[in-house]
């Protein structure tokens, strides 16, 4: 093997500053090797003690964590005589960045039980299990620092994957893809009743907009867009412009800045229509506004503000169509690759003044207009809450023949954007973070066994009946 010295390209690497020299164990790691050396657990794993002398077991280390928090969450640890627990894994160069980093404040590090260490220092980590790595790697920390670098950190290795996942690989493909069907099926009635039980309550136009809301919400405001629905007979009774349905939309949920800004601008222009519309009527509605502590921001793309999803929606109401038009879409004939362009059509406005060109009040104004729906969003729409909607709104009138039809739109919708979810599930039961689904109802699938066996299990598979559920499949 050539060494980096003689070899041009390893020294364009390292100029580049796309990957670190480490030439011995007494150099500091970057934290991001020492997550990658923890995940892979390139450790002498048989003599791992905390500061105070405990063994640690690591059943599992945990899956990496992409959305904040502790590095690694789900991990299967047995630290001294305890029994062994799940919990959350913190990495750290030094024990003294626990408070430096703000995690002793934290509440999203209270699951942590073990805090990763590069070295210890003076300061002492408010976790009780502080483990320090320095003399324990399995080979050199130059030689990790290769090797690790074309290894993705958050990546799951091989011998880590769910007792699944060879069960799943064994199955013909054919087999498999019945499998993922199945599941989705159970997953798309199990919306479908949701909406059955909550129109039996609220009427179906009410089940409707709640589920709109909720997916508008992404995983991060499905809550307080919930909220907001569910008073929506209140806010929602009259007829009013996109604008002023906007301007009540943004006062009810809190979204809209507390002081009026002095300066002149487009931004300030609409700011101050909002608060003309809202200012007098947010009495009216004290009892139903919602604080802007409900809220999520941090990990948000600037296209997923809750205010620009809140201005699509008032743009919705406005029109008060919106339901017969999903029924109008449902009964017309749509040939597969039409689907998501004719319902994005559907739901797609034309332009909106201001929001078609700002991400959030304070974002400056875009060289382009930006739609306020795309068809990543209408996918989601389509699968959690539009075709069930229909579905069980046809079973309801017992039109077996819409349902089918119905039933057919799902199974066919083109994939829905990957996530680190579906990511770390496809390695986990399918054996590869690249293994590519062929559609939106496969990934729906995926996530209901995801969430009927993974979820009730840990990251060792214990007590998990799925794969041997699966090996007992007839071939």
């Amino acid at each position: 093997m050539s060494s980096i010295s003689a070899n041009l390209y390893a020294q364009w690497r390292l100029s580049a500053g796309v990957a670190s020299e480490l030439r011995d164990d007494n150099d500091s790691p970057p934290e991001r090797l020492l997550q990658a050396i923890w995940q892979h657990q390139r450790l002498r794993r048989d003599q791992l003690r905390t500061l105070d002398g405990k063994t640690v077991r690591v059943l599992h280390p945990g899956f990496g964590s992409a959305e904040g928090g502790p590095d690694f969450r789900g991990a299967v640890l047995q630290i001294g005589d305890a029994a062994p627990r799940s919990g959350d894994v913190e990495v750290d160069i030094r024990a003294s960045g626990w408070r430096a980093h703000g995690h002793d404040r934290n509440p999203a590090f209270q699951n942590v039980l073990l805090h990763v260490i590069w070295d210890a220092d003076r300061a002492t980590s408010d976790v009780a299990a502080v483990l320090p790595l320095r003399n324990l790697l399995d080979a050199p920390l130059g030689e990790l620092s290769l090797w690790l670098e074309r290894e993705p950190s958050r990546g799951l290795p091989e011998n880590l994957c769910g007792k699944c996942s060879a069960a799943m690989r064994e199955l013909p493909a054919a087999q498999a893809a019945e499998v993922l069907r199945q599941a989705a099926q159970v997953r798309f009635e199990a919306k479908a009743a949701q909406f059955q039980a909550r129109a039996r309550l609220a009427g179906w136009e009410q089940a409707l907009w709640e589920g709109l809301f909720r997916g508008l919400g992404y995983k991060h405001n499905t809550w307080p867009m919930h909220c907001l629905a569910e008073t929506r007979e209140r806010w929602a009774a009259e007829r009013l412009s996109p604008l002023d349905f906007q301007a009540r939309l943004l006062g009810l949920s809190g979204l809209l800045p507390a002081e009026m800004p002095r300066t002149q601008s487009g931004a300030n222009t609409y700011l101050r229509q909002a608060w003309d519309g809202w200012w007098r009527e947010r009495d009216e509605f004290a009892d139903c506004t919602l604080p802007r502590s409900v809220w999520k921001f941090h990990g948000l793309r600037p296209a997923n503000h809750p205010q620009r999803r809140l201005a699509l929606a008032a743009h919705w109401l406005a029109k008060r169509d919106l339901p017969a038009k999903l029924k109008t879409w449902c009964a017309a004939k749509l040939p597969d690759n039409k689907l998501t362009d004719s319902l994005l059509k559907l739901l797609q406005i034309e332009r909106d003044d201001f929001w078609s060109w700002h991400w959030t009040f304070r974002s400056p104004r875009l060289k382009r207009p930006q739609p306020l729906l795309g068809g990543t969003r209408v996918t989601d729409l389509a699968v959690n809450v539009i075709l069930p909607w229909l579905w069980t709104r046809a079973a309801e009138g017992r039109n077996a023949t819409l349902q089918k039809e119905i039933e057919r739109r799902y199974f066919a919708w083109p994939l829905a954007e990957d996530n680190a979810v579906l990511r770390l599930a496809r390695q986990r039961l399918l054996g590869s973070a690249s293994r590519r689904l062929k559609c939106a109802a496969e990934q729906q699938g995926l996530m209901q066994i995801v969430r009927d066996f993974c979820d009730h299990s840990n990251a060792i598979c214990d007590q998990c009946q799925f794969p041997e559920l699966v090996k007992a499949l007839p071939r």
